[in-house]
């Protein structure tokens, strides 16, 4: 069925549930905000962020009915699941929880597959054409961007911070990866506005194979959200070896720690500043990207899985399942 009336449902009926669609189960785990009900199976539900609690004006009409289905779901004896400690207290806070029935178990990092790059190219297929992002002339290192156009990642700033700094960076490019979400018009106006335009590159969507070269390749990963439950760009960049530049909000100090340069959110000319020293390069670089590899270490599948079977064993057990 598709999500819009199961949602509507859901918000006010225990009807349809989980077993009309798939038997029954000892536990069911609705892995995006999202639990269907169940007359016997225990539930889980995976709450990533409160970005539809705490900044409803970043949000479209179908996110911002997530808070009534968590509600209910909760009210009902499910338990949540959170991707850092961070939302983890916040969902306390916001659904009134007990701190036992809110678990926090990180995620692991998307390894990016490698994929050859083309001569004279940034390393970054296009997966609609096949061929190669070329760096506007003049540039052959750049700043990286990851993750959908939408207000939440505050691309804005990034191209005013980009603009300060790039008459300082002439052989620096921007490269924004990412499929445009809502509220792209105002990362475009900025595009349009900027002085550096002409060296601002969006490459859009990039598979995994495409999107592990463009990372790779990059000098620096800036990732200037206003707020974050997780974050994987960050952790797959310092996996790979580049040095992130990132916003001191939501969970990301707590995954990131001291292997990222920390920036106030909204501030380009601090975002700017952290940029210009990263990519000046040196032994406090260095030592950055040294971090970065270590801290990335601590983010892995098998942990994922061992701490989300214990979510389920513990959630099953109440039910006697």
């Amino acid at each position: 069925m598709p999500a819009r009336p199961l949602h509507a449902s859901w918000r006010h009926w225990d009807v349809p549930p989980l077993e009309w669609f798939v038997g029954s189960h000892q536990v069911v785990h609705g892995t995006n905000f999202v639990v269907p009900p169940a007359r016997r199976a225990a539930r889980v539900v995976t709450v990533h962020d409160l970005t539809i609690v705490r900044f409803p004006e970043l949000c479209d009409a179908s996110t911002l009915r997530f808070p009534a289905l968590i509600r209910r779901a909760v009210a009902e004896g499910a338990w949540v699941h959170t991707p850092s400690r961070f939302v983890a207290a916040e969902v306390i806070e916001a659904f009134h929880l007990p701190p036992e029935r809110v678990r926090a178990v990180h995620h692991g990092v998307p390894r990016l597959p490698d994929l050859p790059a083309g001569p004279g190219s940034v390393p970054g297929a296009n997966p609609s054409t096949s061929g190669a992002l070329v760096l506007p002339s003049g540039t052959d290192r750049y700043v990286l961007a990851i993750g959908t156009v939408e207000p939440r990642k505050d691309y804005p700033s990034l191209v005013a911070a980009f603009g300060l700094l790039a008459e300082d960076h002439p052989d620096v490019a921007l490269v924004v990866v990412g499929a445009d979400g809502w509220g792209s018009e105002a990362f475009q106006a900025a595009v349009d506005a900027s002085p550096a335009r002409a060296r601002i590159v969006r490459p859009g969507f990039l598979d995994d194979a495409a999107l592990g070269q463009a990372l790779r390749g990059a000098a620096v990963l800036a990732y200037p959200s206003v707020y974050e439950g997780f974050g994987f760009p960050p952790v797959q960049a310092m996996a790979e070896g580049v040095p992130v530049v990132t916003t001191r909000v939501g969970a990301i100090p707590e995954v990131v720690g001291d292997a990222a340069v920390l920036v106030d959110p909204g501030d380009p000319r601090a975002l700017a500043e952290a940029l210009d020293v990263v990519l000046a390069g040196g032994a406090e670089v260095s030592a950055l990207i040294d971090r970065g590899r270590l801290r990335s270490e601590a983010f892995t599948w098998s942990a994922c899985a061992r701490g989300l079977v214990d979510l389920y064993r513990d959630a099953a057990t109440e039910l006697g399942r």
